[in-house]
């Protein structure tokens, strides 16, 4: 039985309990390409699967399979594929962004191959190298959920983008000034800040250093027309306060934790509205994942969209690069390179 390397976890907890284990390599089934990983996307949920937390609340009364390979995105070359499998051949440069279910059920990607439905893949053009698409479909595909279906900005709107360096958040900021809007970020360090302004911010407020919603108000008295958050706990409530009339919120992550439940009339006086977007929905199916990607690409061939890659790290050493994600101090993407 041939074997493959992988980072496992035999439970929830903190960044130790990856393992590096061998296990076997998978044999690619009916439908399914196998995929050898050339580049793999840490993103937050991946940490979040490893804590447990509010994925396993989700879950419910059903048990999260362990062990577990971690991970949801990544990028690579199929080797070979099963029957039935007519879109993708041996030597195509592929990626992906989740399986058929909820990123907290069917991540995997943390290992040398993947066994892939062929519906999940989508082909790599040759403009755009393995590390850009293993930065940029999950994440790309956040910001175009939030940027298509629920709260699109343009000329003469102002956006505050919380985490304006990471990963979403890069993307965010460039998209929204892509479509004339005016961009607001935060940030946790003047390097961060500077980011945020290559990103398209017109004014980036230094969260250690002052009072984010104080500074926001000084800048846009009459307050935001949207917020996109991707932190979660320690900027939700605050933002609901900075927004105008008719505003639109919507929180996309939980980096400082889980949003604590909102009394909606709260909302009321300014007609206030709130989304909490989720992905998997926006990718669901083949045709809406390739559509996705392919806006994606066009835009990075634009110029209008840069993914940002800040670290890369043995896939090996997976533990240092969830811990350097739970610094906070990492400015776009962690990649995993097998």
């Amino acid at each position: 039985m041939e074997t493959m390397n992988a980072i496992r976890i035999h439970r929830n907890g903190g960044a130790e309990e990856m393992q590096w284990e061998q296990v076997p390599k998978p044999v690619p089934g009916h439908g399914q390409a196998l995929v050898r990983h050339t580049a793999i996307g840490v993103n937050f949920s991946d940490i979040n699967v490893r804590r447990g937390g509010f994925y396993a609340s989700i879950l419910s009364d059903s048990d999260q399979p362990f062990p577990l390979i971690l991970g949801n995105e990544a990028a690579g070359v199929v080797e070979t594929v099963g029957k039935g499998v007519t879109d993708v051949a041996p030597g195509d440069r592929v990626a992906y962004a989740g399986m058929h279910g909820q990123f907290f059920e069917q991540s995997g990607a943390y290992c040398e191959y993947r066994a892939v439905p062929q519906d999940r893949l989508v082909h790599i053009p040759d403009a755009v190298s393995d590390e850009q698409a293993a930065a940029m479909l999950l994440k790309g595909s956040t910001a175009s959920l939030i940027v298509n279906r629920l709260a699109t900005p343009g000329p003469g709107d102002t956006v505050l983008v919380h985490a304006a360096a990471s990963g979403v958040g890069s993307l965010l900021c460039q998209w929204a000034h892509h479509l004339g809007a005016t961009v607001i970020g935060t940030a946790g360090s003047p390097e961060k800040a500077e980011i945020g302004r290559q990103n398209g911010c017109s004014h980036v407020v230094l969260y250690n250093d002052v009072d984010f919603s104080e500074a926001v108000r000084d800048l846009v008295p009459e307050g935001v027309s949207i917020v996109y958050d991707g932190v979660g706990a320690a900027t939700f409530e605050k933002s609901v306060g900075l927004m105008a009339p008719f505003g639109k919120l919507v929180n996309y992550g939980n980096a400082s934790g889980p949003v604590a439940p909102l009394n909606i009339q709260t909302l009321a006086m300014r007609s206030l509205s709130v989304a909490r977007a989720g992905v998997t929905g926006h990718i669901g199916d083949a045709v809406a994942l390739r559509r996705t990607a392919s806006e994606l690409v066009g835009l990075l061939a634009e110029g209008a969209l840069v993914p940002r890659i800040d670290s890369r790290f043995a896939l090996r050493d997976a533990v240092q690069a969830h811990q350097l994600a739970e610094t906070a101090r990492a400015a776009g993407s962690i990649l995993l390179l097998p």
